[in-house]
């Protein structure tokens, strides 16, 4: 194998490894955060939908969560539309 064969060969391999670590790692991250996040919500939590509504839930199941959005109103979503914890206090 000679030396253009070799850079050939080392170019696709660098690229590749830069793309991992600088975009596809970060994202696997993030995605391993929110499921670990979506996980562990227990009725109680104040949470931000992924449409900006601010609520509380107060049940949870598998799949479905009820949040009280204030003045007695509850919503019904898929407990994936659960964007955030809410961690700041009033």
């Amino acid at each position: 194998m000679n030396q253009g064969q070799l850079f050939n060969l080392i170019i696709p391999i660098a690229l590749f490894g830069f793309l991992w670590f600088f975009m596809i790692r970060p994202q696997q991250q993030q995605q391993k955060k929110r499921k670990e996040m979506l996980d562990t919500l227990k009725a109680g939590d104040q949470v931000v939908t992924i449409g900006g509504l601010h609520g509380t839930i107060k049940e949870i199941t598998d799949s479905i969560a009820v949040l009280d959005v204030g003045g007695g109103a509850r919503m019904t979503f898929q407990r994936s539309a659960i964007g955030s914890l809410r961690t700041e206090t009033k």
